[in-house]
This record gives C-alpha cells, structure tokens and sequence, in this order.
C-alpha cells in the first residue's frame, strides 16, 4: 500500500493532477474491508503534500459523470511515459483512474524532487492512523520492557506458502491444502511449482526451525526478546515449538495486548499489519524471513531514519548449510556460526547507494532486477548535515 499510494502521488505531481485518495484493495487473499482512513491518518496525509500535490477525500460531484480513462500504467516508468503518453489523455478525458498502483515508477533516473516526494509520502505523509499509532507505539514499549529486542517477520502464512508453492518441513495434509488454495486463486498466475526447486533457488521464506538456528548461528543468546511480526503461523505452534525452545521470550501484538486492545482491529489484516510495521520499526534489530513488501518497506524506513540494523538472510546459502545440518555433515556450533555470520557481514542494513540493474539483464527484467527504491532511498531522501550525522529531508 505505502509504495503503490506513494508512487500514486509522484504520478500526480507529473501529470499536475489532483489526488483522489485512493481506494484500497478489497479483493485480495484476505478480504480486508479497511478504507484509506481506517489504516492512515487522512487529515495529515493531505497536509502534510499540500505543497506538493492537492488531494481531496473524494471525487467532486461534478466529475462523477465527467468521461473517465481507466489504465493500467506501465511498470518501471520515468517521466516521459506519463507525459507522452499519460498526459495526452486530458484531451479527452477529466478522470484517470490508476487500475493498479505498485511499481508505477522507475527506481532510478527520476529527477531529485520527484523521488524526494516519493520519500515525503512513503516515510511522513503516511502515518497510520491515530488508533493504530497509539496501540503501536504501546506494543513497542511493552517489547522494550523486556531489554533490546529483534522483530522477526516470520513470513510462514498460508497466502505466502500457498503462493510460493514452498512446502518444505510441512505435512503432505498441510502440502495438498496449500496445492489446492493456489489452484483455487485465479490471480495467481503458476500453478505448477517445485517446492524442493523453490527452495534450493533461495526463493522460499524460511521455516520458523530455520529462522531458530540462524538467530543461534548469528550469536544472539536464548534470552533474547523476539517479536514475531505476523499474521496467524501456519501449523500454529506444531511449526513454532523449535524457535520456541531457543528462544522463550517470544512475543506477538496478541501476547503483549489484551483482546480487548486488539479488538477493533482483529478483523482487518491490513490494519493488525500496521501494528507489526511500527513494532518492526523500532526494534533493535529486524530480521525478515523473507524479501517480501513489508519486508523491503521496514528495511527502508530503518535507513531513512538512520543506521537501524537490518539482516537480511541469504537464503539461497542458508538452505545449503541447514541440509548439511540435516545430513549429519555438519554440526551446529562454532563452525556453522563462523559460516553464517560471514555471509551475512555485509547483509546488515549499513547506509549505502542503492544498487542499479544487474550487468547484462534487458527489458522489464532490467528494471526488476534494480533494488527497490523505497527498500533503499539513498541517497536521493538524504542529505549530510554537519558531522557525521545524517538527516532526512
């Protein structure tokens, strides 16, 4: 939501358009009904791009009727496609209505102002909504409470094992209930996946046993506080009970809030979400099972906010060395944790310029193989103050 809204921004500045605030997906896996308002607060979102872009709540009256474009913009996109393009549909048209909003805009060569407002949007015009800050903000200082923390998003959720066809260490039960729901989703477009191919090529989240023995590899003692920032664990705790025995202070919003906190927010999945979101925020140290969405949004917000350290596991390299384990031909200890931990020396979250497309790669491939811009906004959303430190604009 917070990259396809803040690139919906961009695109109207481009264009000198007015922002209607934008509807959001109500069609996806989990039904969500939230509007724009029950997830971000709307009053300082539309303040807060004054200067930049006019937004209203709705459409005026009088365009209801006015001839409408609905589009589907390109991916990847700079400036000249929605001038070209874009822009000439105003001839004829008072409404463009955006079909889909993710990766509308190219990650790099835009002109500075354009991505210092994809920043302003993404990083401080949209701040969740007041209900979700308060709680949010209360969950971070129970976690506190326990001494410093990791966020751990533990991406093992039906939608996300169902979509990426990785059954590793489940139940042939469990392993035929996700074949069907995938076959069953009309939107997802493969069908036929090789687990055991999806997990050797790294593309698999890694299991809740896994993420246990990373952490133990990486140094962190049993005593760690851990936040699980998730959704419902498939398998429930039949799949939890390793990660469990290593480290026992593990915490989700639903341990450290009563029922009657979470209440109003319980049924939106986009909105208990957003609490994990500013939980993961904060935290210490964040750790991603998996470079999903959320994922590469919470890397981002910790670099724009500064050096907050952020693993990011190489899976591809870790499945290898979890079927040594498996295997008997390596043990975990002293071995296993000087391999791990040089793997990822350079995988931590640091200030760096972000990465273009990879060297020989063409097309659309060429854009998605560049890193994500809101993963990454540097150095484009940052500008160095006097010392050392560095300040966001």
């Amino acid at each position: 939501m917070r990259a396809g809204i803040s690139d919906m921004v961009a695109v109207a500045r481009i264009l000198n358009a007015t922002l209607i605030i934008p509807e959001l997906d109500k069609k996806s896996f989990w039904l969500d009904t939230s509007n724009f308002s029950d997830v971000f607060d709307e009053e300082h979102f539309i303040r807060s791009l004054a200067n930049d872009v006019k937004v209203e709540k709705k459409l005026p009256k009088e365009l209801a009727k006015a001839p409408k474009s609905v589009r589907h913009f390109k991916s990847w996109s700079g400036v000249d496609y929605y001038q070209d393009e874009i822009s000439p549909l105003w001839e004829h048209r008072q409404v463009i209505r955006a079909a889909k909003s993710d990766s509308r805009l190219a990650n790099n060569l835009l002109p500075p102002e354009i991505q210092k407002l994809r920043c302003r949007a993404f990083f401080q015009a949209l701040r969740f909504a007041p209900p979700i800050e308060a709680l949010g903000n209360l969950l971070v200082e129970r976690m506190k409470s326990f001494g410093p923390y990791i966020a751990l998003h533990l991406r093992y959720e039906k939608d996300m094992l169902a979509f990426s066809g990785c059954t590793y260490g489940l139940s042939q039960t469990e392993s035929e209930e996700l074949s069907m729901i995938r076959q069953n989703t009309t939107y997802w477009k493969v069908k036929e996946i090789d687990p055991l191919e999806q997990r050797s090529h790294g593309h698999c989240p890694l299991t809740p046993k896994e993420v246990g023995i990373f952490l133990s590899a990486l140094g962190y003692p049993s005593s760690t506080p851990v936040y699980i920032a998730a959704g419902e664990i498939y398998g429930g705790e039949s799949h939890m009970v390793d990660l469990q025995s290593r480290f026992p202070i593990l915490m989700n919003k639903e341990k450290l809030a009563s029922a009657e906190e979470l209440r109003p927010f319980s049924q939106y999945a986009s909105q208990m979400a957003a609490l994990d979101y500013i939980v993961s925020v904060e935290s210490d140290v964040f750790i991603p099972s998996y470079s999903g969405n959320m994922a590469r949004a919470v890397a981002g917000h910790r670099r724009f906010h500064g050096h907050k350290k952020t693993v990011s596991p190489d899976r591809k390299a870790l499945v290898r060395l979890f079927d040594k384990v498996d295997s008997g031909l390596l043990d975990e200890g002293e071995r296993l944790s000087q391999r791990i931990t040089e793997i990822h020396r350079k995988r931590q979250g640091s200030p760096r310029k972000r990465k273009g497309p990879v060297s020989g790669t063409k097309g659309s491939d060429r854009f998605r193989s560049e890193e994500a811009f809101y993963e990454n906004p540097l150095p484009d959303c940052l500008c160095q103050s006097t010392g050392d430190s560095i300040v966001s604009i």
